[in-house]
């Protein structure tokens, strides 16, 4: 569709609110915006190009086709925009990884005694559910402090089932745990300990701290001095949570604030967590953007954020303006069942919680950008030190793996800037390697299917690599060589040389040159983790295909064979033919003397 098309259609829109979709040419949606009124904002986006800025100037210049979708209030855009962005994930929009999980913590309260567990999200179940936490280890470590403070079991033991049924763990001996696995402890007497758990929980430890400290006082002053100074430990593993208190209620915030700042090659939205007037925890989250608008990015990242963390606190301070903010308000409130407050103070203590967070944000950049000044730096070095024309921004490594000399397979793996790519990351099943294994031969399959996939237009393989990386010597690059010529290319292509100690030494060239990288640190350190990597990836696919194979193996079925020997067996031999082949005094030379016999007798049972 023409510019010209699409403006004609602009002028159509109704000045209502609503979503619209930018499309490009395939019919893919690359943007989703909401609007107070679509006519209106639709239309800037068809402004003459100087007006626009560089991200939108790029969109525009992919925008074929459009859709909108009308809704009753700007509320209802907001939620629908949302929505969308989640179900298409647009190239040009803000996007939060949506891999990021937010565990809870579960209490089974009506246990007769009750246990805590990590879960993913609360269900209306009737137990107790506290979170959300950065992430499981968190959880597990507010669990873990919790439990050991109020000796509370950490054991899998259900009880009163389990009551007596083994002896005391070693928990029980060193002071760690009540044991109500003795019989000794009653459901009662372990539902008081599981409430001040919960008033831990819950970042109420002062309160837990005066009423343990009561009842310390109750039992001296009635001699009961065993209680007086079980009373007195607690309290003191009570006081001592004090400066870890985040660590277990970290995640009840009552106030977050957010702010974000633009660097020079990426922005960083920061969110400081508070609790109990005293900062309890701190996110970031870093974008590859520049010329970037405080109030687009901060809006966006706050839907998408606490759409995914699934908790809201009272209160969140904001670094800028955003142009909805009253519907991200009632968006929020939506989320929590309560108000929400959502502000941006200009001055007093508020201002400066928004300062600490746009400073941890600005220093959280700074630290990115050193460390990609640095791989920058590992770039050139393996520029000047190979005489490549180009800065190597994006290198391609490959290498091949097979197991027992059969299911050969081919890995490639993609840094870009000297960082893994791994959406990147391709593997091949080779196929001539079912003539016997050749490993000049799988890697010539391998890089031949690798670069026609490129002629042949596949954007999977799109770009070709600054330089090809082949995990072998001499032979294997001359074989890479080979395949790029054979395609009309010169892309640089060079053999990663292992030492006797199984570490990159040096580059080779396919005429033979080879570049030491041992004594520069930054290059020795970067093609290492390029070789590690694509090794590691090859074998991970390897067992993979390996392991479909050998689960349900005839092998299984016989007395004496597990897995260890199952693949000794197979190394050996290469395949279940010719171990059925095998005579007993071959097999020996594998297995012990009595499973080699099990294995001989099972596939001769007949004869």
């Amino acid at each position: 569709m023409t510019r010209e098309q699409l403006k004609e259609r602009v002028r159509k829109l109704p000045l209502s609110p609503g979503v619209y979709l930018h499309k490009d040419k395939t019919g893919k949606v690359i943007y989703v915006g909401k609007a107070k009124a679509l006519r209106n904002r639709v239309s800037n986006y068809f402004q003459p190009p100087e007006s626009l800025n560089a991200k939108t100037r790029q969109l525009v210049s992919h925008i074929d086709d459009f859709d909108i979708i009308v809704t009753d209030s700007e509320f209802e855009a907001l939620v629908l925009e949302n929505s969308m962005i989640k179900k298409y994930k647009p190239k040009y929009n803000i996007l939060l990884k949506d891999d990021k999980g937010y565990p809870y913590i579960r209490l089974t309260v009506e246990a007769p005694y009750p246990a805590f567990s990590v879960v993913s999200k609360p269900a209306r179940d009737g137990a107790r559910y506290f979170g959300p936490y950065p992430g499981r280890v968190a959880a597990r470590r507010a669990i873990d402090t919790i439990s050991e403070a109020l000796h509370l079991k950490t054991c899998a033991r259900v009880f009163p089932r389990d009551i007596g049924k083994d002896r005391p763990c070693l928990n029980q001996h060193l002071g760690r745990c009540c044991a109500p696995c003795t019989g000794k402890v009653s459901p009662e007497e372990y539902h008081a300990l599981i409430d001040q758990a919960v008033s831990l929980f819950e970042g109420n430890a002062k309160k837990l701290e005066r009423e343990l400290a009561e009842k310390m006082a109750e039992a001296a002053e009635e001699l009961q001095f065993e209680r007086a100074a079980l009373l007195r430990d607690r309290l003191r593993a009570v006081q001592k949570l004090g400066s870890r208190q985040h660590v277990v209620a970290g995640a009840f915030a009552e106030l977050d604030v957010a702010a974000f700042v633009q660097g020079q090659t990426r922005a960083c939205v920061c969110v400081l967590h508070y609790a109990g007037g005293a900062l309890a925890d701190k996110e970031y989250t870093l974008f590859h953007l520049t010329e970037s608008d405080p109030a687009e990015v901060l809006s966006a990242f706050i839907k998408q954020y606490y759409a995914q963390r699934g908790a809201v606190p009272k209160t969140v301070l904001l670094s800028h303006e955003i142009e909805e903010q009253e519907a991200v308000a009632e968006y929020l409130s939506s989320l929590a069942e309560r108000r929400v407050e959502l502000a941006v103070p200009q001055r007093g203590d508020r201002r400066v919680l928004t300062r600490l967070a746009e400073k941890n944000a600005r220093e959280e950049i700074e630290r990115r950008e050193m460390q990609s000044e640095r791989r920058h730096k590992s770039l050139e070095l393996l520029q000047n030190v190979t005489g490549m024309r180009a800065l190597p921004l994006r290198l391609e490594a490959y290498d091949i793996s097979n197991f027992a000399g059969a299911d050969t397979v081919g890995s490639m793996v993609v840094f870009a800037e000297g960082q893994p790519k791994k959406s990147d990351y391709r593997k091949f099943k080779i196929e001539c390697a079912a003539n016997g294994q050749d490993d000049y031969a799988s890697m010539r399959e391998m890089l031949t299917r690798r670069v026609q996939r490129y002629v042949d237009g596949d954007e999977k393989f799109s770009p070709l690599p600054s330089a090809f990386l082949i995990d072998g010597g001499l032979g294997h690059v001359r074989v890479c060589k080979e395949v790029l010529a054979s395609f009309g290319l010169d892309t640089p292509c060079f053999g990663m040389v292992k030492d006797d100690k199984h570490r990159t030494r040096a580059l080779v060239a396919p005429d033979g040159r080879e570049f030491g990288i041992s004594a520069t640190p930054a290059l020795f350190a970067l093609i290492g983790r390029i070789q590690e990597e694509v090794h590691r990836f090859a074998i991970e696919y390897n067992r993979k295909l390996g392991g479909k194979k050998v689960r349900g193996s005839t092998l299984d079925k016989i007395e004496g064979v597990g897995e260890k020997r199952r693949g000794e067996l197979l190394r050996r031999f290469g395949s279940i033919e010719n171990i059925k082949n095998a005579s007993e005094q071959e097999l020996a030379r594998v297995l012990p003397k009595n499973a080699a016999g099990a294995v001989y007798e099972y596939f001769h049972k007949e004869d």
